[in-house]
């Protein structure tokens, strides 16, 4: 009875590891995916892709433009200083030790300036340019061309393309 009862498991298992095999077969079956639904998945994967990428670069763009903004905040709130500071130099005075410090520093605020990228808008001899220069007022002047700048009251700045400060000017004719 013993001997019957182990052959009845031995016949179970046999069983088992026989729909073990199958069910495993049947696994790797579906496994298998079918070309068209592989080039499905291939072009979702690429677009997906494609749109992280264009994301990565808005977002880097976007970021970049934002340090832009904040910089062009913050130096324009600082340029009367360095107006000061420039006509501070202009002045005349008999200590010589005083206007090569106060030279020094203008210097020293206009390579900070540069170094973040901070350009002076050029102005004196130029043609008038509405999207950089502030017109306040005209001449006649006819040893200058027609829209030629002639005097510049207040210094303009720009970070690229972008304008901190518009130049004040005197434009000829």
């Amino acid at each position: 009875m013993k001997n019957e009862t182990n052959n009845e498991q031995k016949i179970d298992n046999e069983v088992t590891s026989t729909e073990a095999e199958e069910i495993e077969k049947d696994n790797q079956h579906k496994d298998m995916v079918p070309k068209q639904d592989y080039d499905e998945l291939d072009d979702r994967y690429k677009r997906i892709l494609a749109e992280f990428e264009n994301f990565k670069k808005r977002s880097s763009k976007e970021r970049d433009g934002l340090y832009n903004s904040i910089l062009s905040d913050v130096v324009e709130v600082m340029l009367p200083v360095l107006d000061n500071l420039e006509n501070a130099v202009k002045v005349e005075t008999q200590d010589e030790e005083y206007k090569k410090g106060i030279e020094l520093l203008l210097k020293q605020f206009q390579d900070v300036l540069a170094s973040k990228g901070v350009e002076e808008i050029k102005a004196v001899g130029e043609i008038f340019d509405p999207e950089l220069h502030e017109a306040v007022s005209s001449i006649q002047d006819e040893s200058l061309g027609k829209k030629v700048i002639a005097q510049e009251y207040r210094k303009g700045y720009k970070i690229g393309n972008r304008v901190i400060r518009h130049s004040m000017v005197v434009v000829a004719n």
